[in-house]
């Protein structure tokens, strides 16, 4: 009994002989050639980090898609609830009057603000951007796997649709708190608020605080794609971050009460941190009170602070970009 082969045994030649191979296939171009009609049909190798000026033009040409990504992002995430988008309202009103009951009035943790209300609620507005900020930044990779290794695009796209995405629900959020802050004026013993021409200004920290946040979110992206176990960690950075950077209570007050070679120290800590410096700005310009005096130091800080974590952020991303999906 004989077992066939699924592979054909050439035929012998005119002699007996098998018949020699044929000859191997040389490339007609060489490979300085194969490059230049690359680079000739706008054609780039697969898997490899671009340039860096290459890649910045490569993001910005894609902005329609990051915007179209972001705001159907932020439709699509209440979509399925009773309430549908009026929870991107609903979850910061409900998280600043728990602050407020519990800091501003059952342990009045003022600490000299005169409104603790408009104090909490612009700290736990703002912060909420942030925080998200970072969450969906660390997130943004690892849920978009499919995505990455199915599409060939740069993957500082995703990052930056998530912080994109959050912004769209921030916008009505601001509207809604600057109508707290005014009646936060007729509560009690507070001073009305008056709207002045520095309410304008309101859009401006905004805009600065979207791009620290991206660059946050680049570097989050960068961190958790290579070490996803330190996901699980940024809920207890974040919760310290809260605490630490006055979002509820003025923590520059406290620091008063520090040993004097101890307060030189982490008072212009507390001060010039990103955090603090963006929520002061913020308060300075809707408070109108005399614990926040408006300050174009701070401004330049929030400025430096926005403008470096982007910078920084994206180069960190950017040196990843070869690895995101394989890992």
């Amino acid at each position: 009994m004989t077992t066939q082969t699924s592979e054909a045994t050439p035929a012998p030649g005119p002699g007996g002989d098998l018949p020699s191979p044929p000859a191997p296939i040389v490339p007609d171009l060489t490979s300085a050639e194969r490059h230049a009609l690359a680079e000739q049909h706008s054609l780039r190798p697969m898997g490899v980090r671009p340039p860096l000026l290459d890649y910045v033009r490569d993001v910005f040409s894609r902005w329609a898609f990051i915007r179209v990504l972001g705001t159907s992002t932020a439709y699509a995430k209440n979509q399925n609830n009773y309430l549908g988008q009026l929870w991107a309202l609903l979850n910061p009103i409900l998280n600043a009057t728990v602050y407020v009951l519990v800091f501003g009035i059952l342990l009045d943790a003022s600490r000299g603000v005169d409104n603790s209300i408009a104090f909490i609620v612009i700290g736990v507005f703002l912060f909420r951007f942030i925080d998200q900020s970072v969450h969906g930044g660390a997130q943004s990779i690892a849920k978009k796997t499919n995505l990455i290794r199915s599409l060939h695009f740069p993957r500082a796209v995703l990052p930056m649709s998530q912080v994109v995405s959050l912004l769209t629900t921030l916008v009505p959020t601001l509207v809604v708190m600057c109508a707290i802050v005014l009646l936060s004026g007729l509560v009690g013993s507070n001073e009305p608020i008056p709207v002045t021409w520095e309410w304008l200004l309101l859009p401006c920290i905004v805009a600065l605080l979207w791009l620290f946040n991206t660059g946050l979110a680049f570097i989050m992206a960068r961190v958790v794609a290579i070490t996803p176990d330190l996901d699980n960690i940024i809920n207890f950075v974040m919760r310290f971050a809260m605490y630490g950077s006055g979002v509820i209570f003025p923590v520059t007050k406290y620091a008063e009460e520090l040993p004097q070679a101890a307060q030189a120290i982490v008072e212009p800590i507390l001060e010039y941190q990103p955090i603090g410096v963006f929520l002061y700005v913020a308060r300075s310009i809707l408070m109108q009170e005399e614990s926040f005096p408006p300050s174009g130091e701070m401004w330049l800080w929030a400025v430096g602070w926005a403008v470096v974590t982007l910078v920084v952020g994206f180069i960190v991303f950017w040196r990843g970009e070869e690895r995101y999906g394989r890992d």
